[in-house]
């Protein structure tokens, strides 16, 4: 009965309006598997939208020119259409202020993406600055890729030409993110059980290896200060650490099934999690407390359930750019939307064979990938937020949960603050 309950709320929530699609081709010799899209991905900027098309192929869109497509020729798109209409760029004399389209061949199977820009004046950790092979510059967009044979692969958003090859994993790359700070600092999480850290200002240096993940590595984030690095895995377990020193905070743990997935709020004061076992949990990671937690099946799973046939498996979660809301893809064939401040979805919209799903950069937009290499867009929630919370974050960015504790205003306040209410 609760599930039916559940099913219902579903029903009665405000149904996601359809923006777009991007559908692979396909052809006769097709095999499924290997044609999943593991993975998409917006530029900083929100110039470029890319996805691992399947097999080994990513697409690089000018996002805009996209939306713009949208709009003429209605929802549906297949992928290869867009090639006939969107302009190309094969040659470093192109003008990088004319986003073009790129269809990336990396080699291997795709599994993660990640976009990285660069700040000049943030320096490189390496010793050795005498002499380097790329010196990025401030127009610099780049795109990595994480291949099935342990490879990353760095390319030049703006030429699509291969830079950097990456080779210190010895299994798949699972997930990659970049240093929110335009240090070019690139961290991956692989099956191989650990986590690498890249200085591509030392053309691709590596850096560090994390260890302490007693299995399979499947997603990494930063906080948006890029102070504290989050990975999540097969550990039962999501690890926090100072990213500076590269020193544990905590280890937040004691529950049933795996992680999936990780982010941080645009504030770095939460951080969401996907969870197997039916469940998006949304924590404070300054105190390790568990804030939020978004269900996929009322009443929980028992242990026993969760480890076995589920198809309600959390498979990927996004916070949007305005803090509110967050998005959730499961198994069950359902993309919801929630608020942090309510317990139920306010928007739903159904999709097949989801794997994952991000915000596009101004929030506008939620992206989804498929088990079939395509791509579906809805819009995201529309709500101004009030001054209240515009005010809370702008202190979360600048002020962890112990001193929010110790400022001298009236505990209603504080709580507020700690998003405890």
């Amino acid at each position: 009965r609760s599930a039916q309950v559940l099913n219902l709320l579903c029903v009665l929530s405000a149904r996601s309006r359809t923006v777009g699609e991007l559908l692979a081709p396909t052809s006769p010799f097709d095999k499924k598997c290997g044609r999943e899209n593991w993975t998409v991905a917006f530029a900083p900027d929100g110039s470029y939208f890319a996805w691992s098309q399947g097999h080994r192929v990513v697409k690089l869109v000018p996002w805009s020119q996209c939306l713009r497509n949208f709009l003429v020729h209605g929802t549906k798109n297949v992928a290869n259409s867009i090639s006939a209409r969107l302009p190309r760029q094969n040659s470093d004399s192109a003008q990088k202020n004319k986003p073009c389209e790129h269809i990336i061949d990396c080699g291997d199977i795709v599994w993660s993406l990640a976009f990285g820009s660069s700040v000049p004046e943030k320096q490189s950790r390496c010793v050795n600055i005498e002499w380097h092979r790329f010196k990025f510059g401030q127009d610099q967009l780049l795109l990595a890729t994480g291949l099935n044979n342990g490879r990353i692969k760095i390319w030049d958003v703006y030429t699509g030409k291969l830079l950097l090859n990456l080779m210190d994993h010895t299994e798949v790359v699972r997930d990659l993110t970049f240093a929110p700070d335009g240090s070019l600092i690139l961290v991956s999480a692989s099956r191989d059980k650990t986590l690498r850290v890249w200085d591509l200002k030392d053309d691709g240096n590596m850096m560090k290896v994390l260890r302490g993940h007693l299995f399979l590595v499947y997603g990494c984030a930063f906080s948006p200060d890029s102070s504290i690095l989050c990975s999540v895995g097969a550990s039962k377990a999501v690890f926090l650490c100072f990213f500076d020193k590269y020193s544990m905070i905590r280890k937040l743990e004691g529950h049933h099934n795996v992680f999936l997935a990780c982010e941080f709020s645009p504030d770095g004061a939460l951080l969401a999690t996907a969870f197997f076992y039916t469940r998006v949990y949304v924590w404070d990671p300054h105190t390790g407390v568990i804030l939020m937690e978004f269900g996929h099946l009322f009443p929980p799973p028992t242990p026993i359930f969760a480890g076995g046939a589920n198809d309600r498996w959390v498979r990927s979660v996004s916070f949007s750019h305005d803090g509110l809301h967050i998005a959730s893809l499961a198994d069950d064939k359902m993309v919801r939307f929630w608020r942090i401040d309510e317990e139920y979805p306010v928007q739903v919209a159904p999709l097949n064979n989801g794997l994952c799903c991000t915000f596009s950069t101004d929030g506008s937009v939620l992206a989804a990938g498929t088990q079939d290499g395509s791509v579906y867009f809805w819009a995201t929630p529309r709500q101004v937020s009030s001054l209240q919370h515009l005010c809370r974050m702008a202190i979360r960015r600048v002020m962890p949960t112990p001193q929010v504790k110790n400022l001298p205003v009236p505990s209603k306040v504080v709580e507020f603050l700690c998003y405890q209410i």
